[in-house]
């Protein structure tokens, strides 16, 4: 069943009322990948702590509060920064364009431990060299 011509407006101006609104919830629902988002997050966290940096270092010569000031963003910005990239990390980064993420990593001592159980195994059994 096709829309009228009126009701094609008055979603179009949904779309964008929710565009305006909630930019995240209508790239969710669009279905733009999360991966995405997080890129973005990590870029604008990568430009904030250079701007902190700055004035931080301005801010030694001019007023110690600039200092202060660009110290905290710079602070928040790798808190943001490093949240994206552990968020990129576990969802699995996309390689060959998108077409096939990686798995996504373990962070288990665990497994790390029987990682190196195995290979140790394999050294005495002499099939690791």
């Amino acid at each position: 069943m096709a829309l009228s011509e009126h009701e094609q407006r008055r979603l179009e101006q949904l779309e964008a009322s929710l565009m305006a609104e909630d930019p995240t919830l209508a790239d969710t629902l669009r279905g733009v990948p999360q991966f995405r988002v997080q890129k973005r997050r990590a870029t604008l966290a990568v430009l904030g702590f250079i701007a902190g940096l700055t004035a931080l270092v301005i801010g030694i010569q001019i007023q110690p509060a600039i200092s202060v000031a660009g110290f905290v963003i710079m602070l928040i910005s790798a808190i943001i920064g490093l949240s994206a990239w552990t968020r990129i990390a576990e969802d699995g980064v996309p390689n060959d364009g998108g077409r096939h993420p990686r798995p996504a990593r373990q962070h288990s001592s665990g497994d790390f431990m029987e990682k190196l159980e195995e290979r140790w195994r394999r050294r005495q059994e002499g099939g690791d060299h």
